[in-house]
């Protein structure tokens, strides 16, 4: 799959994804925070399923020719 998440997008996912974790893991907020595993995933292998439909893409750009 094509990589379209950038670094600093990749940061910020792994960074939201484990302290989403670590709240519900400490009990401090619902199980809902489980929902921290999609931008962790996201982040760690670099590719956002939801952004392929609309050609998003937070990837440095290469070349602008």
């Amino acid at each position: 799959m094509l990589k379209n998440v950038g670094l600093i997008d990749r940061s910020a996912r792994v960074l939201i994804g484990l302290c989403l974790i670590a709240a519900t893991w400490l009990g401090v907020v619902g199980s809902w925070g489980w929902i921290g595993l999609l931008p962790l995933l996201t982040g760690l292998v670099g590719t956002c399923p939801a952004y392929v439909p609309f050609g998003f893409s937070s990837c440095a750009v290469k070349d602008r020719r």
